[in-house]
């Protein structure tokens, strides 16, 4: 098969999905379609409204083909989401990982779970662990449970969807799931403990491509019967991909979303700790890639409401006055998970600008924290929305003393995510350097942060 140029990528994060067209020789992206990824609170449990994502996905094949053509199709879409299939129908609504349903079920999972050592997945809050989705839909939900017949991770979900075809796939059941040993490769001692290991189909690498559209998807985008797809990809995992063989190892991805998520290529995994939120990813290679993370782009429009880029003065200002926000605005996850969130000073006082400082701030410390946990490489790039956020990058470089470059791509998941086709063109691209920050008394400032930490 001739690589495809024209590669449509369908991009499910937890707040926003996308369709993006990007091209394969360039890496740049010509067209773009966005929704909010909304949450249906009817039915079972709180779930993933897929109908209505089925609906934009159609409708954004459609448009782009009219207007530029699309060749080929990639899947990449956020972790801790599983689909429970009953034969050609799902069993159940696809769990929203939010939901605290699975804690019902805590104490008998953590019985079962396998031990850090094997899985290098840590105890999560409600259903960021897939397999105590898993376990609790099993036992809260028997009935339905008995007629699964197939599990599938969320990106490959997408691509039978499209194709018809199941798989699995490494890069989604890796991600902090406990049905994986990363050291092994293979599925933990749980799957065959919970007589789970049948319900999921054979693995295939995620830039497999797994099948062409079905025909009613032809029908009804006007794509060519035989647009092929990739089997997909775990979103971090995708950010990963046009810096792998790009950068000395070990270097540093901070993939940023709803989620912060700082992995360290080629770094080792004997800093992490289970109870801080850390943990192995797997990459497309199925290698292990220490990693931490938090929900800092959650807690930036939490903490910073009408942000705007903070000027020199607000940046001082905050720093001479003390002003800061201390860790953890999400209960349960990142790598202060006992802290309850709070601000030194009265927030409402601060100007649009001293307020995105501080939460700036914020950010860089906590993404520092993390480090100290997945390891900080010879240099840091940014992907994602922080990547534009200068204080944040220019607080991490003065904090970790290695270069900090940030992506001049909106997003790499979605360019990591067509490169699944092949293809090497933004392996060489730098980025944006963020200098160290300069400001007055900021050393101190960390200090302070971190003794009230």
């Amino acid at each position: 098969m001739t690589a495809p140029r024209l590669i449509a990528v369908i991009d499910i994060g937890k707040t926003n999905a996308k369709v993006v067209l990007i091209d394969a020789e360039s890496g740049a992206q010509l067209a773009a379609r966005s929704t909010p990824n909304t949450v249906r609170r009817d039915g079972l449990y709180p779930h993933a409204d897929v109908e209505r994502l089925a609906a934009f996905i159609t409708t954004s094949l459609r448009d782009i083909h009219a207007e530029r053509g699309i060749e080929g199709i990639s899947i990449t879409t956020h972790g801790a989401t599983g689909a429970l299939m009953a034969g050609e129908r799902l069993a159940m609504p696809v769990l929203d990982y939010e939901h605290a349903g699975p804690e019902e079920t805590s104490d008998a999972y953590g019985k079962v779970r396998p031990d850090f050592s094997e899985s290098l997945s840590p105890r999560l809050p409600n259903g960021l662990n897939l397999g105590a989705q898993i376990f609790w839909q099993s036992q809260v939900h028997g009935e339905r449970f008995a007629e699964v017949t197939a599990i599938l991770a969320y990106p490959q979900y997408w691509a039978w969807r499209l194709t018809g075809v199941m798989a699995s796939e490494v890069t989604s059941l890796g991600c902090h799931t406990d049905l994986w040993a990363p050291q092994t490769g293979a599925f933990s001692s749980m799957v065959a403990e919970r007589g789970w290991t049948g319900l999921f189909p054979a693995a295939r690498p995620a830039n497999s491509v797994l099948g062409t559209i079905l025909p009613e998807i032809a029908a009804a985008t006007g794509l060519p019967g035989d647009t092929p797809v990739t089997c997909g990809i775990h979103d971090s995992n995708a950010s990963l991909i046009p810096h792998l063989g790009a950068h000395e190892a070990p270097f540093t991805i901070l993939s940023t979303g709803t989620w912060v998520i700082a992995m360290t290529v080629g770094g080792d995994t004997t800093h992490l700790d289970a109870g801080r939120d850390s943990l192995a990813n797997v990459d497309a290679f199925g290698r292990a890639v220490p990693t931490a993370r938090f929900m800092g782009g959650r807690e930036f429009d939490m903490l910073a409401p009408g942000a705007v880029e903070p000027t020199d003065a607000d940046i001082a200002k905050v720093i001479a006055e003390d002003v800061q926000a201390l860790p953890s605005f999400m209960a349960g996850v990142g790598p202060f998970p006992g802290s309850v969130g709070r601000w030194t000073n009265g927030p409402d006082q601060l100007s649009a600008g001293e307020r995105t400082a501080a939460v700036s701030l914020y950010l860089a410390l906590v993404t520092q924290a993390c480090l100290g946990l997945a390891g900080v490489g010879r240099q840091i790039v940014i992907e994602g929305p922080l990547a534009r956020n200068a204080l944040f990058g220019e607080a991490l470089a003065r904090l970790t003393g290695v270069p900090v470059n940030a992506s001049g791509d909106a997003t790499g998941t979605s360019l990591g995510a067509s490169m699944l086709f092949g293809g090497t063109h933004a392996a060489a691209a730098p980025g944006l350097e963020r200098r160290p920050l300069e400001a007055a008394r900021f050393d101190a400032y960390c200090v302070r942060w971190r003794e009230r930490v």
